[in-house]
């Protein structure tokens, strides 16, 4: 887990990547099924679809998010019970604003937006829960501690400090 801001901005980096990438995969296959270009139409649409789940993630879902769970557990907590319970409000928050962003982004014309959005939530829900829990989550953690060991990532001073 980051220990700091300038930590906490790199793995969000990260996190987002993994999770918006393969999730646009999931979604697009709906469309154009299970094939190579659903590969191809994520990865085109990955930088617009990043940023919006980046600014998401940082300033809207990530601060609630951390709020509410630690509402329920404190900072002595076993690690595993606040890395799931942080990761699971995280994707409930995001599952609801990417899948509006999903139904705005790629419209069912025989759906309204709102019943688009729905239906995004409940299928993008199933997967992205346990693609955080038990692939994402320990692959991005591992790959972010292997380039940056802890202490190794250091805030810098405003100028002016």
């Amino acid at each position: 887990m980051p220990i700091n801001k300038k930590e906490s901005l790199i793995y969000t980096t990260l996190m987002c990547i993994f999770m918006v990438y393969f999730m646009s995969v999931y979604n697009l296959m709906f469309q154009v099924g299970v094939s190579a270009l659903a590969f191809q139409l994520a990865w085109n649409e990955l930088p617009l679809a990043l940023c919006v789940a980046f600014i998401l993630d940082w300033f809207i879902v990530s601060g609630p998010a951390k709020g509410l769970a630690f509402r329920f557990l404190d900072h002595q907590s076993a690690t595993w019970k606040k890395i799931g319970l942080i990761s699971s409000l995280m994707i409930a928050g995001m599952v609801i604003c990417m899948s509006l962003f999903g139904a705005l982004m790629h419209p069912n014309p025989d759906h309204s937006v709102f019943v688009n959005w729905l239906s995004n939530i409940g299928k993008n829900v199933i997967v992205a829960l346990p693609l955080q829990l038990f692939i994402a989550g320990p692959i991005v953690r591992r790959v972010f501690r292997a380039l940056f060991p802890i202490g190794t990532v250091q805030e810098q001073p405003l100028l002016g400090e």
